[in-house]
């Protein structure tokens, strides 16, 4: 009887510790039976509303149609513009050859959905509170998990479950209702306005992209790309990333339409192709009225797919993941020439502004080093990778093509360059905080640009540029207080940290930074997690003592 009693506990504490050892792996178990148990409908086709058949305006009459494209995590090397690239990117180069291009353009910030609430308001986060961006419930204590799992040296991460106990919902962690959006500018001014694709402002009490101006939208519901199993999929996973187990584990194939999370349905096809599709359908529908199109692209944001068609296109890219990575960046070059054309077959293309941009940098969670070359840093990292994006502007009718605009110029400049665009008005008692570009763009008028100053904050990482000087502060958890210096106009890469030797200029912005956050009320809700990010390497490296990083909360 001893025997068997000493057997049973001996088992049990075997199985407890295989238990322990593999919670993750049974956490992440349980997710994905959860997400995968979820509903979602058949394809079907999407009820756009349909413009007038003829045109009520004379030509020239007629306010232009606008388009803002926006990749998710394109780094500025991604494509073939600037004279690198992964890979050739033969129609975002034209758009950039035959409109204006902005050599130093910035994201709002260095990562999605802060940005995305800039580009839609043309206000900073200390006005409208939406600094950092939204997760689902668990998903900061999983990857921290996950990560304190992974053998790579990296200073430890932080989580706060208490304080995350406290925070809305994932669906009301949103661009509060009452901002005034682009999209509402628009839509009282007599545009019929769609979104397609990503949204990530919140998706209830007000927030969604159909309550905050959209007439339509065709919404990311989740995340993959196509079914994992899908015969025409290429998939990479990341191995060193702590982010990709709960992505794969969380996201589901599925779209909705003008109804939040509620009612989804699968898409049909590749969701970059399928996005695309349907922001053809929406030009062609209503090529008789002013309309207002933003599609948000996912890709090439993780979980890495790419279509079988676009992985053998790009050829013998090794590793397998950069492959992968590169055919999802030829997909979103596919997805501009297809809008470019469409525009051309419709008459549309002389009286339509086009807008691309990324929502922030390339991420070094990819384990892809050249993503933001020359620049250093990542998505995350407030250095010139995570916040340099490509910025362009098409417009034939003003803009002369091989325009080049060297003003630094940022994202809380597209709600204002795109209201000034429509003719519209900016919303009345409210300050925007950006400013139309097209002046630069059309006229090239440097002497009537009068802003100084660009901001970005992330908690207690905050960052300003004054004029060409650039001061980044930090205070992280393990070991204190950091800060860069930079003289972008001598040293546009960030090598030489000039702190030390210009306290000067380091009082006279840090005296900017507080102003700046003199007008905040504070986030919309505090941060839950601490994660720390190498400055000079990807994930897919080791961290060594001496390595730069910093801790960015979220």
């Amino acid at each position: 009887m001893k025997k068997t009693l000493l057997a049973l506990l001996v088992i049990a504490i075997v199985l407890g510790s295989v238990a322990w050892v593999k919670r993750t792996d049974i956490l992440l178990g349980v997710i994905k039976y959860r997400f995968a148990n979820i509903d979602v409908g058949p394809a079907r086709e999407v009820p756009w509303q349909q413009g007038p058949a003829v045109t009520a305006s004379a030509k020239g009459d007629r306010p232009p149609n606008i388009i803002l494209i926006v990749a998710d995590d394109l780094g500025y090397n991604d494509i073939s513009t600037f004279g690198g690239g992964l890979i050739e990117t033969p129609n975002i180069d034209q758009l950039a050859a035959e409109g204006a291009v902005f050599t130093q353009s910035y994201s709002g910030a260095s990562t999605c959905a802060p940005s995305r609430a800039m580009m839609m308001t043309g206000r900073y986060p200390t006005r409208t509170g939406f600094e950092f961006t939204p997760t689902p419930a668990g998903m900061g204590k999983m990857v921290n998990s996950i990560s304190q799992q992974m053998d790579n040296n990296l200073p430890p991460g932080f989580y706060d479950e208490a304080l995350e106990a406290t925070h809305p919902v994932y669906e009301l962690k949103g661009l509060p209702a009452e901002e005034v959006t682009v999209a509402e500018i628009l839509k009282t001014s007599g545009y019929y306005t769609a979104h397609v694709g990503k949204w990530h402002l919140g998706r209830a009490n007000g927030m969604a992209p159909h309550q905050q101006g959209f007439d339509d939208s065709l919404l990311m519901a989740s995340g993959l790309y196509l079914p994992e199993d899908d015969p025409n999929v290429v998939n990479a996973k990341l191995s060193f990333d702590p982010i990709d187990p709960f992505l794969w584990a969380a996201m589901i194939y599925a779209n909705s339409f003008n109804s939040g999370d509620a009612d989804r349905f699968k898409p049909k096809g590749y969701l970059t192709d399928y996005w695309t599709d349907e922001s053809v359908n929406v030009i062609k529908a209503n090529k008789n009225r002013p309309f207002f199109l933003y599609l948000a692209h996912w890709g090439p944001h993780t979980p890495l797919q790419a279509t079988r068609e676009d992985y053998e296109a790009v050829g013998d890219i090794k590793p397998h993941r950069k492959r992968v990575y590169a055919g999802m960046v030829r997909a979103i070059d596919r997805s501009v020439g297809r809008i470019l054309e469409t525009l051309e077959e419709e008459g549309l293309s002389d009286n339509t502004v086009v807008i691309f941009t990324s929502d922030n940098g390339g991420a070094g969670y990819i384990g892809i080093p050249e993503v933001n070359q020359p620049f250093r840093g990542w998505k995350i990292t407030m250095f010139e990778g995570g916040l340099r994006v490509p910025m362009m502007i098409k417009w034939p009718s003003k803009i002369a093509g091989g325009t080049v605009v060297e003003t630094p110029v940022a994202h809380i400049d597209v709600m204002p360059t795109i209201v000034a665009a429509a003719g519209a008005s900016q919303p009345t008692g409210v300050i925007i905080d950006g400013l139309d570009v097209l002046p630069l763009a059309i006229k090239q008028d440097t002497a009537n640009w009068t802003r100084e100053n660009l901001f970005w904050q992330n908690g207690h990482y905050q960052v300003v540029r004054h004029g060409d000087w650039k001061l980044q502060v930090n205070d992280r958890p393990t070991d204190g207080p950091q800060q860069w210096l930079y003289d972008l106009a001598e040293d546009p890469t960030e090598q030489h940290n000039l702190a030390a030797s210009r306290p000067d200029i380091v009082k006279q912005l840090k005296d900017l930074l507080a102003e700046h956050q003199r007008e905040s009320d504070g986030p919309l809700y505090l941060p839950t997690t601490q994660m720390p990010i190498m400055i000079d390497k990807t994930l897919a490296e080791d961290f060594i003592e001496g390595d730069e990083y910093i801790y960015t909360p979220n």
